[in-house]
């Protein structure tokens, strides 16, 4: 094992450092992965940017894979062998409160990106270090699939969860605003429930994508009547799902229009920036709504996950917009795209 650990730290707002660590010794009840690729996320683009303020410096990266190199000795002839291929995730939940009790560890209230992961300098959720220590609750295997995709499992699992959390059910309509990464992986989810799915983006290149990934229409606000297609579309009677996959305000409130009596809204997206909705709770009373938040996922969602990209049930590789070497983390940093993803490949 080498004496150093490589590690890519936010330390000031838009400035990321390569730093050396020492390298750490395997607890007996956890593992050792070797990061292969870690992709930028939405959470680290607003930490280095200056729009989440959080005290610096910070470990971040979550959608992570890896390989485990070495497996403490409390683990050893069990589930892990070194030289497996794994992803990482739900490593920021306490782990002993009622919620991650009952296996909802996705709504844990100490759920937290500011601890400090094992062997790690710094708080953080910590993907964005050479090595990493784990429990092997919170390590997941992948096949047949690129270490490069297989990053991507955790967006997965979050829209998994978003996605099951609605229980569509075969043949019902669902309406997913926003064609980013995160939309587009509603849609494509939704379908494998058995959902017709309409999504809404302004972006043509977008609804492009949306279309060749299955989308069943797609809709440009900018430039038709968005609630008359999707009346048009729903045979008049609206959708029975709405997924809003923006951070606008704005969008949250206006998507209840296009439910259909007894129809769901998932708030998947966090706002940015934050404020008050109206919302007409007759309305909500007289046709039934349910409004449902989802965030985050669980262990079960990352099993189920893995295994859909493993068998290319789901494919992620239009959302990969750039892979950097960590020599370039700082251009991987300033490029991000926002609604898709920049990689980085943790190769020192």
């Amino acid at each position: 094992m080498d004496k150093i650990n490589h590690v890519i730290a936010l330390t000031d707002i838009g400035k990321v450092e390569i730093e050396e660590h020492p390298m750490f010794a395997c607890d007996p009840d956890k593992m050792i992965i070797k990061t292969d690729y870690c992709a930028l996320c939405t959470y680290e683009q607003r930490v280095f940017s200056g729009v989440h303020k959080i005290e610096l410096p910070l470990i971040g990266g979550h959608e992570v894979s890896g390989t485990i190199v070495e497996v403490g000795k409390e683990l050893q002839g069990k589930d892990f062998q070194v030289g497996d291929k794994v992803v990482v995730g739900v490593n920021i939940s306490c782990g002993t409160c009622y919620y991650c009790q009952t296996g909802q560890s996705q709504s844990c209230p100490n759920f937290s990106n500011l601890i400090v992961q094992p062997g790690a300098p710094y708080p953080g959720t910590a993907a964005l270090m050479e090595y990493q220590m784990q429990k092997p609750q919170n390590v997941f295997k992948y096949y047949d699939v690129t270490p490069e995709e297989a990053c991507l499992i955790e967006p997965i699992s979050c829209v998994l969860h978003s996605v099951e959390s609605a229980d569509p059910q075969f043949g019902d309509y669902a309406v997913i605003i926003g064609a980013g990464m995160m939309g587009q992986l509603h849609s494509q989810l939704a379908r494998l429930k058995g959902c017709l799915t309409i999504v809404i983006d302004m972006n043509t290149e977008r609804l492009k994508l949306a279309s060749e990934l299955g989308a069943s229409h797609v809709i440009d606000p900018s430039s038709e009547d968005a609630l008359a297609k999707v009346m048009e579309y729903t045979h008049g009677r609206g959708a029975d799902i709405v997924f809003d996959t923006t951070p606008a305000a704005e969008v949250a409130q206006d998507a209840m229009k296009y439910l259909a009596f007894m129809g769901k809204l998932v708030i998947y997206s966090g706002i940015y920036p934050n404020k008050k909705i109206e919302v007409d709770p007759h309305l909500i009373h007289k046709k039934a709504y349910q409004i449902i938040g989802s965030a985050n996922s669980s262990q079960r969602d990352f099993v189920r996950s893995s295994k859909l990209l493993s068998h290319r049930l789901i494919n992620v590789r239009p959302f990969i917009e750039g892979v950097f070497e960590a020599k370039d983390a700082q251009k991987a940093f300033e490029t991000a795209p926002g609604r898709f993803r920049n990689i980085i490949h943790l190769h020192f």
